[in-house]
């Protein structure tokens, strides 16, 4: 890996799973506070977007089963480790994200929409065991 670059781990992390600069900020804020119970409303706040947005990223990270959600009305979600090697992958994206922000989200905002990645994720072939 040359100076600068992106672990490749790491962006590969960034493929699959983060559309957007705020899900990973939401994400990596949930995953640095792993006892703390987040609201729609608190999530918006610290990561300046709308509660809608919120709430749509917050869904999304659900569905991804990167964050939980511990409740239903309100809804309140939660990092919950999956495995130690999930943990392991997100310490080294939010070092990368500490050290590498520039990078990082240029990185992000390079790749095709969410729509699309959706889209195309429809349609890969699954590895048979």
């Amino acid at each position: 890996m040359t100076a600068g670059a992106i672990d490749p781990a790491v962006e590969q992390f960034l493929l699959d799973s983060i559309d957007t600069v705020p899900h990973l900020e939401a994400l990596l804020l949930l995953f640095q506070s792993p006892t703390t119970v987040w609201t729609v409303v608190q999530l918006a706040a610290r990561i300046y977007v709308s509660e809608k947005q919120a709430s749509s990223i917050l869904e999304d990270l659900t569905r991804r089963s990167l964050i939980v959600r511990v409740e239903q009305a309100p809804a309140t979600y939660q990092y919950v480790p999956r495995s130690p090697e999930q943990s392991a992958l997100l310490e080294k994206v939010a070092q990368s994200y500490r050290t590498q922000l520039v990078q990082l989200t240029r990185f992000i905002h390079s790749n095709a929409s969410g729509s699309v990645r959706d889209f195309a994720r429809a349609f890969r072939l699954k590895d048979k065991d």
